[in-house]
């Protein structure tokens, strides 16, 4: 069992709002809402395929592994996407990444992001099958 722990991606906004990229609790770890932001540039302008493909395999995998998880560890996702028009291509991208993993989903769209260039936010929860 992983030990109970604060995970930081060192952004300003953390200690600002009063989050923690990821929390470990038990055998979980809680991802919070994660954008394709990396070393504070937004990547993929305009691109939600290529933001939700960052999100996942940079972002979200980099928080996963600080505390010896992988993606193949998810067991549930939440997608909020700015446009509705977007969702097959960050379904695409989604199912690119966990088609065979195959976790409990949820995508909403209609989100109006703090920065009006993200265009796809991703939350997870992982736990560690034995």
């Amino acid at each position: 069992m992983a030990a109970d722990r604060l995970i930081s991606s060192g952004g300003p906004w953390e200690a600002k709002i009063g989050y923690s990229r990821a929390v470990v609790a038990g055998d979980y770890v809680h991802v919070s809402g994660s954008t394709a932001t990396v070393d504070g540039e937004l990547q993929h302008k305009g691109d939600a395929y290529g933001q939700t493909l960052v999100t996942l395999e940079t972002v979200i995998a980099g928080a996963l592994a600080q505390v010896g998880y992988t993606l193949n560890d998810v067991v549930r996702t939440r997608v909020y996407l700015a446009n509705a028009e977007d969702m097959d291509r960050v379904g695409e991208a989604h199912g690119k990444i966990f088609g065979e993993i195959r976790p409990a989903a949820t995508m909403l769209a209609g989100i109006q992001f703090i920065n009006p260039e993200m265009l796809v936010e991703i939350e997870v929860d992982a736990w560690k099958r034995n």
